[in-house]
C-alpha cells in the first residue's frame, strides 16, 4: 500500500461515503473533503465533517497505519493540532490530542472497493515501458486528447518560472525577454546555453542601439561569443574584430561568464556562425518583433515573419576560414517550427498570463498546425494507439512520458485514473 493511493481515494471521493463509522463506532458524515495540500502540514485543509452529530471544521491527515502519526512526530508539531479526522488504511493504535481526547479515526480499508485497489496494484507494479502499456489503447480517444491538451498547458506552465525570471532581470521589458529566449533557441540543444550566456552578457538597450546596423550586431554577438579570437586574415573578420573592440570600449562589454559555442557534431547549417548571422539579420529586418509575434496567430504568418537568411559574407562561408558554395541559407520551416514551439508559444502564453488574458485555445490551435515530432518516445506511443499527429500531441506525449510515466505518477494521470476505476 502507498499513501499516495489513499490521497487519491480521498481526493476523488473513491470510497463508499454512506454509513461511514469511525473505529470507535461514531457515525461520520463528510460534507467537504477539503483541499489537497501538496506542501508541509496536514494532507487536506478546510474539511467539513460531522462526527457523531457534532460538526467539525478543520484538516484531515492520511496515513497507511495509525502509528505513522507517531513515526512522523506529528504529536510534537502544532500544525497538526487542527486535524479533525485521521484517515488510515489500517488502524493499529489510538492517537491522542493534546487535551488527551482521542482523535477520531476512519479506517479506509472497510470502505474502498477491492477491485479499485486491485486495479491500482496491477498498474503500479507493471515493469513495462509504461505502466499502462497493455491497456493504453483501451482508453477512449476523447479522454486521451483532452488529457494531452491539459498536459501541454501544464508543460507551458512549467516554463513560466524561467520566463518570469528573465522578465524580472530585464525590468519587465518583454522585448528583452524575447531577445534572450529567441537567441537561446537559435542555438538549439547544442549551443542553447552558450547563446543564452551571450544574450545575458548584453544589456538589451545596447543591442537596440545597434539594430539598424546588422554589421554592428554581428560584431557584438561574434565578439562576445569568442569566435573572433582566431587569427583569421579575412577582411570581414578583421573588420568585425575592429568593430567589436570599438563597441566593447564604448558600451563596456564583457564576455565574462560566456560559454563558447561548439561546432562538434553539428551540420553546417546549424553552425553557430550561421545561426548568429541569421539572428542579427532577423533583428535588422524586423522592428518591434515582440509586438509582431503577439499579433501573429497562423503558422504561415510566422513563416513569413521569419523568412530571413544570412548576411553577404555567410552566403559563401560556414566558417571564417573556408569558402563554400554560395547559398542564401534561409531559416527552414522545420527550424521555424522549433522556434514557434520553444520560443513563440511560451512567450505568447506567458504574456497572456501577465496581462490577465486567456490564450489557451489560440495557442493550442497554432500548435495543431505544426508537424508531429517523430522520435523514439512519440513513435512508441503511436505504436500503442492511433493518435492525432500534430505538434500538440508529440509535445504532450513527451510531457506524459517524462513527468508521469517515468515517475510512476499514474494516480495523477487521467489515463491511469481511467484504468484504475475501470469495471
Amino acid at each position: 500500500m502507498q499513501e499516495e493511493f489513499l490521497h487519491y481515494v480521498w481526493k476523488h471521493k473513491a470510497l463508499k461515503t454512506t454509513q461511514l463509522k469511525a473505529v470507535n463506532g461514531e457515525a461520520i458524515l463528510i460534507k467537504n473533503f477539503g483541499q489537497h495540500n501538496l506542501n508541509s502540514g496536514p494532507d487536506f485543509f478546510n474539511a467539513l465533517i460531522q462526527i457523531d452529530n457534532q460538526l467539525w471544521a478543520g484538516n484531515v491527515e492520511i496515513h497507511i497505519k495509525s502509528s505513522d502519526w507517531y513515526a512522523h512526530n506529528h504529536e510534537k508539531d502544532r500544525a497538526y493540532d487542527s486535524v479533525i479526522l485521521h484517515v488510515v488504511w489500517e488502524h493499529d493504535i489510538e492517537i491522542f490530542r493534546r487535551d488527551n481526547s482521542t482523535l477520531p479515526t476512519l479506517e479506509l480499508s472497510n470502505y474502498v472497493d477491492v477491485k479499485l485497489y486491485g486495479n491500482y496494484k496491477k498498474l503500479i507494479r507493471s515493469k513495462l515501458w509504461i505502466n499502462c502499456q497493455n491497456d493504453f489503447s483501451s482508453i477512449d480517444d476523447f479522454t486521451v486528447m483532452n488529457w494531452l491538451e491539459r498536459l501541454y498547458i501544464e508543460r507551458l506552465e512549467s516554463k513560466l518560472k524561467d520566463i518570469n525570471n528573465l522578465l524580472k532581470d530585464s525590468k519587465n521589458n518583454w522585448e528583452a525577454v524575447l531577445f534572450k529566449l529567441l537567441f537561446k533557441n537559435f542555438g538549439l540543444k547544442t549551443n542553447g546555453e552558450s547563446f543564452l550566456s551571450i544574450a545575458n552578457s548584453i544589456d538589451y538597450s545596447v543591442f537596440q542601439k545597434s539594430r539598424n546596423d546588422v554589421f554592428q550586431m554581428e560584431a557584438i554577438l561574434f565578439g562576445l561569443s569568442g569566435l573572433l579570437e582566431n587569427d583569421g586574415q579575412e577582411p570581414y573578420m578583421i573588420n568585425l574584430k575592429n568593430q567589436y573592440l570599438f563597441l566593447q570600449r564604448k558600451f563596456n562589454l564583457s564576455d565574462s561568464g560566456v560559454l563558447k559555442p561548439k561546432f562538434f557534431r553539428l551540420r553546417p547549417h546549424n553552425f553557430p556562425t550561421i545561426r548568429i548571422s541569421q539572428f542579427a539579420n532577423l533583428y535588422a529586418l524586423q522592428t518591434n518583433l515582440f509586438s509582431r509575434i503577439i499579433e501573429v496567430q497562423a503558422k504561415k504568418e510566422f513563416y513569413e515573419l521569419f523568412r530571413i537568411g544570412v548576411t553577404d559574407f555567410w552566403k559563401s562561408h560556414y566558417t571564417f576560414s573556408k569558402v563554400s558554395k554560395i547559398s542564401q541559407k534561409p531559416l527552414t520551416k522545420s527550424f521555424i517550427d522549433l522556434l514557434i514551439i520553444n520560443t513563440i508559444i511560451p512567450i505568447k502564453f506567458s504574456y497572456a498570463r501577465f496581462i490577465g488574458k486567456k490564450a489557451d485555445d489560440e495557442i493550442l490551435d497554432l500548435l495543431k498546425e505544426l508537424k508531429f515530432e517523430k522520435n523514439a518516445i512519440t513513435q512508441k506511443f503511436l505504436d500503442l494507439k492511433s493518435l492525432e499527429t500534430h505538434a500538440l500531441t508529440s509535445q504532450a506525449l513527451l510531457e506524459l512520458k517524462q513527468n508521469y510515466c517515468d515517475k510512476n505518477q499514474c494516480l495523477r494521470c487521467a489515463i491511469g485514473n481511467g484504468l484504475i476505476v475501470k469495471n
